[in-house]
């Protein structure tokens, strides 16, 4: 086991998934990339949050910065040192990683926000939102994707597979974290890592 390979590996896959983070986030502020729906305010509440750009975005790219950078420390002193502040990285990482999660899956549940028809006429909403007579089926019924909301165009499709991926990033991200404190953790008490005995 070779604690410094761990970090490095954990630092670059942090890297790619802050990347779909990132991207993902930008994807949903302009649904059909069309910039007029984020200029008059009609955006998914969870997706104006931004929560991957700052989140399991850039706070993500830092820590695996970090991760990357500490994962060539020569000397026993400065390596263990490091280790156990990668372990309050790893956790302030983890924390954000999970919240941009949360945001990410409440998006998906609750549904864009969109022009549809009301009972009083066309007005802007979440109209797809669970409520209590209604479960959040409308993501197994590919039926109201196009038949609820007018406009913008396929703004069902664009928020199923960004926030997906976007939770999904996330979640891994989460799991890379808490995994990278126990790494780290065996890098405070054993340095380094474990290597064959050279004759």
């Amino acid at each position: 086991m070779c604690v410094s390979r761990c970090l490095s590996c954990v630092g670059v896959a942090l890297v790619a998934l802050a990347i779909i983070c990132i991207l993902s986030n930008l994807f949903l502020l302009f649904p059909n990339m069309d910039t007029r729906f984020l200029l008059q305010g009609h955006v998914t509440r969870e997706a104006l949050w931004s929560s991957g750009l700052w989140g399991s975005g850039l706070m993500v790219l830092l820590g695996a910065r970090s991760f990357l950078v500490s994962s060539r420390t020569t000397g026993c002193c400065a390596f263990r040192s490091k280790m156990f502040s990668l372990i309050l990285v790893s956790l302030v990482c983890s924390a954000v990683a999970g919240f941009s999660c949360l945001v990410s899956l409440t998006g998906l549940v609750q549904g864009p926000m969109c022009l549809y028809n009301s009972s009083s006429g066309e007005t802007w909403g979440v109209p797809l939102r669970p409520t209590a007579d209604r479960d959040p089926g409308y993501l197994w019924n590919s039926s109201l994707w196009s038949g609820v909301c007018l406009e913008p165009k396929s703004v069902v499709q664009w928020n199923l597979v960004w926030f997906s991926l976007q939770s999904g990033s996330s979640l891994i991200q989460t799991l890379l974290c808490l995994a990278n404190v126990l790494n780290c953790l065996t890098g405070l008490v054993l340095g380094r890592g474990l290597s064959p005995n050279k004759v």
